[in-house]
């Protein structure tokens, strides 16, 4: 297949891009690339090609869906809450306005399928044991809010030419070539690694986590599975539910058992457990990796020196965009 990724160079796109590639897909990646491409960069060739471009340009989002794509993969978007609200109106630029001139675009391009990232944090808050599909979405962040929007977009545009789906991610964590270490996990398994403690703010709220590999495994099946089975639907994705201490007791005993774990207060009590039988009823598909593994890729990672500035705010998307608002600001 020929597949657009948005957002390809991202800290997904650099697990799933590689993947698609190795499957014999015919691969564009379009990006601002903000954090750069390095992961992506030795793969440059016939099978992948990498396009500068900010989402925002719907002139450019056009011109590269010209080229003809069987499939768009659209994770382009101000990934987390903290970047969603340092700046609303670029995030509904980013994260509504743009999403729906590349769902839109993509459908006048003749694209067959698209598939979306959407996020688990769509549901808010739920008192039910498990957050399924069928369960009304109640997004509580400006981030959530545009994630929920897109996916009732998306159902106002699929017919029989234009199928979509949209992917409703845990916390995702795990090492990337972009690697972020402000995810839950992430974040622990960094403290856990350099400074031998480990900060918990709270510990009772439960939160589901994903491997970014199988989530990129996920896209995979979403590109490849008969139209019947993904057409206007959403799958939740999900490896484990645990505890906020629970995933830190995780990361202790992964790293190091001498590792102390300090408990704060906090005001962010969000809890819910996500269920992804779905996934698993409908299209065959269950985790392949644990978080002990997500943990041990990070802190493989640090320890190596695959990750030789850990501090630099690149590994931070707020950081990041704080410490280089131009790269953003028009």
């Amino acid at each position: 297949m020929r597949v657009l990724v948005t957002g390809g160079a991202g800290y997904i796109g650099q697990v799933l891009v590689p993947d698609l590639v190795r499957q014999g897909h015919q691969v564009t990646v379009f990006d601002a690339l903000w954090f750069g491409s390095d992961g992506l960069d030795p793969l440059v060739g016939p099978s992948l090609h990498i396009v500068k471009g900010d989402i925002r340009d719907g002139d450019a989002v056009r011109r590269v869906l010209d080229r003809g794509f069987d499939a768009v993969v659209h994770l382009a978007a101000m990934s987390n809450d903290p970047t969603s609200d340092l700046d609303p109106d670029l995030t509904r630029l980013v994260n509504r306005e743009a999403m729906e001139d590349v769902f839109v675009a993509s459908k006048a391009a003749g694209v067959a399928r698209l598939v979306y990232a959407s996020s688990a944090s769509v549901y808010g808050i739920k008192d039910t044991h498990d957050v399924t599909e069928d369960l009304e979405l109640n997004p509580i962040t400006l981030y959530a809010r545009y994630k929920a929007e897109g996916e009732e977009l998306l159902a106002g545009l699929v017919d029989d030419r234009f199928a979509a789906v949209s992917v409703r991610a845990a916390t995702v964590c795990g090492y990337s070539p972009r690697l972020r270490l402000d995810l839950t996990i992430n974040i622990l398994t960094a403290a856990a690694v350099r400074t031998g403690r480990i900060k918990v703010f709270g510990g009772t709220q439960m939160r589901p986590n994903i491997h970014v590999a199988d989530l990129a495994d996920v896209y995979g099946v979403l590109l490849t599975a008969p139209r019947e089975q993904i057409q206007g639907k959403a799958f939740n994705v999900s490896t484990r539910n645990a505890s906020v201490l629970e995933l830190a007791e995780l990361v202790r005993d992964t790293v190091d058992p001498a590792v102390a774990i300090d408990i704060v207060d906090t005001f962010d009590h969000r809890s819910y457990h996500l269920s992804a039988a779905k996934l698993e009823r409908e299209l065959g598909y269950t985790p392949k990796r644990s978080l002990e593994e997500a943990v041990q890729g990070v802190r493989d990672a640090l320890l190596d020196g695959r990750v030789p500035e850990p501090d630099h705010p690149k590994h931070r998307n707020i950081v990041w965009m704080n410490t280089n608002p131009e790269l953003w600001r028009r």
